[in-house]
């Protein structure tokens, strides 16, 4: 039984199984020591990868520089010539298309880039609630009380952040711990709703790039997404339970975040 959960470990943590498949696998990473262990070992792996993928991104004033090549040699060819005013027309006609294909180029670059950046973003969150419900110490504060959790992280990161009350609710607090995102420190909490663990992750905003304002439920990497910004933070809500669950705790934290 053991070896069919670890067939299906490397399409679990890319996100590609059915929502059924998914939740059965977490729980049984959650009860089995050498299926977390391959966990934690294929999320560092993949982790190390996507920062060495980073590092070797072509800047902007490379992009800018083969672009402004392009257009010399494009100039080179032309500038020599000495047709009729029909050929002088042509020239112009195309340069302008070779200018609206960089134009357009450029605008794919960026906005490909855009998308790249917050896909990966929401794989490495994906990633980090994997690996802490894998670990045998998911938070380092464990309490329900929100006035024991929020406090702790006094110190260990450079921001503070408001926590919801949960009475009369199906939710409970488990615990927090200090996560990073690339390089920006944030808070990582973790909620419980019947027999789902639900990820809550707090960074500052201007340590991200790529992602939009809007929030609302989304899917990404088979978990419940939502995510949005106030006060200069930026919130992630994620887990597998179902999207109104992650839309009922993400409404509780923004009221928290306004009170």
């Amino acid at each position: 039984m053991a070896d069919a959960y670890t067939d299906k470990l490397a399409t679990y943590l890319d996100g590609e199984l059915p929502q059924d498949e998914m939740r059965a696998l977490d729980a049984h990473v959650r009860n089995c020591p050498a299926c977390a262990a391959d966990v934690l070992g294929n999320v560092q792996l993949k982790r190390a990868v996507q920062s060495a993928g980073r590092r070797y991104t072509p800047s902007s004033e490379f992009r800018t520089r083969v672009q402004q090549r392009l257009q010399g040699s494009h100039s080179s060819i032309f500038s020599g010539s000495r047709a009729k005013a029909s050929v002088w027309r042509s020239w112009l006609t195309s340069a302008t298309v070779i200018a609206l294909l960089l134009i357009a180029s450029v605008a794919a670059a960026y906005f490909g880039q855009r998308r790249l950046e917050r896909e990966k973003t929401f794989s490495e969150l994906a990633d980090l609630h994997v690996a802490t419900l894998a670990s045998t110490n998911p938070v380092d504060v464990v309490s329900t009380d929100r006035h024991t959790v929020k406090p702790w992280f006094q110190g260990k990161i450079p921001f503070s952040f408001n926590l919801p009350e949960l009475q009369n609710s199906e939710f409970s607090l488990a615990g927090g711990r200090v996560t990073y995102l690339g390089q920006a420190p944030g808070a990582h909490l973790i909620y419980q709703i019947r027999k789902h663990q639900i990820s809550v992750f707090i960074f500052q905003d201007r340590e991200l790039s790529g992602l939009s304002s809007d929030s609302g439920v989304r899917r990404r990497s088979s978990f419940e997404v939502d995510t949005w910004t106030r006060d200069g933070l930026r919130y992630f809500v994620l887990g597998d339970a179902s999207a109104d669950d992650i839309r009922d705790l993400a409404n509780r934290l923004k009221a928290a975040g306004s009170s």
